[in-house]
């Protein structure tokens, strides 16, 4: 009998983040196809999330449709990145995504920068 892993989807949108990429998508001049999420070594805490614009589907992305918003995550961040679920979030003082990521195990004190593991893919 073949079993095949299950993984969850690498990332999810709140309804929040999906209407507010499609209004910044809509704003722009450009013919962007999504956006492109990664992470980068940075801050006190270790990653630092990475999002911009995408304009073609590189051969190390995971393509991650969602509310009508196509995500490309970078290969190398899936592992550190599997359920998580990046909201939009505006207060008195500031606005921005928010990245909830069951992976985190701690974060920098400004909120720049997070700790990552990988998530467990047990079968």
């Amino acid at each position: 009998m073949n079993q095949t892993l299950q993984l969850p989807k690498t990332i999810s949108l709140t309804d929040a983040a999906a209407a507010r990429v499609k209004h910044i998508m809509a704003q722009s001049d450009e013919n962007y196809l999504g956006v492109r999420l990664g992470l980068k070594n940075a801050g006190c805490a270790g990653m630092e999330y990475t999002m911009e614009y995408a304009t073609e589907i590189m051969p190390q992305d995971e393509v991650v449709e969602d509310k009508g918003v196509t995500v490309l995550v970078d290969l190398k961040a899936v592992l550190f990145l599997i359920g998580t679920e990046m909201d939009f979030q505006t207060d008195k003082l500031a606005s921005g995504f928010v990245f909830n990521n069951p992976n985190q195990t701690d974060a920098c004190g400004c909120g720049e920068s997070v700790t990552l593991t990988p998530a467990k893919t047990e079968i």
